[in-house]
């Protein structure tokens, strides 16, 4: 029996795949769980329509990236923070800390993109790096200085 995947399935295959499965694998399985739906051409013309409608988000964020990245790289924010003897702060600075101050530029940044290993624990300047998109990333700087 030939199944289309709804999500992917360790050797069986990827989410949207029509693969052929043993015939009682895909009705006591596969279909009853949700992890796929009979290979009809109704359902292949559905999944057909959902494939254009994925590349057409992908494109447009792939689009939007390309816009912020012009905005975002090599641009540089400052961050106030408390410090103590020897440059060192009371307490860190973290991703939320810098997404923070981006929304208060403008940006509209999820902390989970901003990478940053380690937070930041001292006065200075910092590169950091933000993922936009798959192969897309800015550079920003950050600075920190004492309060």
């Amino acid at each position: 029996m030939q199944v289309i995947l709804k999500t992917n399935i360790k050797n069986l295959g990827q989410a949207g795949m029509v693969v052929t499965v043993k015939d009682g694998y895909a009705r006591n399985f596969l279909i009853p769980k949700g992890l796929a739906v009979e290979a009809n051409t109704k359902n292949i013309k559905a999944l057909e329509h959902e494939k254009k409608k994925i590349e057409d988000l992908i494109r447009k964020e792939k689009l939007t990236a390309e816009i912020l990245f012009a905005k975002l790289n090599d641009l540089t924010i400052t961050i106030t923070a408390r410090a103590g003897e020897e440059e060192k702060l009371f307490g860190s600075i973290t991703s939320m800390d810098i997404a923070e101050e981006l929304k208060k530029q403008g940006f509209d940044i999820d902390k989970r993109r901003i990478l940053l290993e380690d937070p930041i624990k001292r006065l200075g300047e910092y590169p950091i790096n933000i993922k936009l998109h798959q192969n897309n990333i800015a550079k920003i700087n950050v600075k920190v200085v004492a309060q």
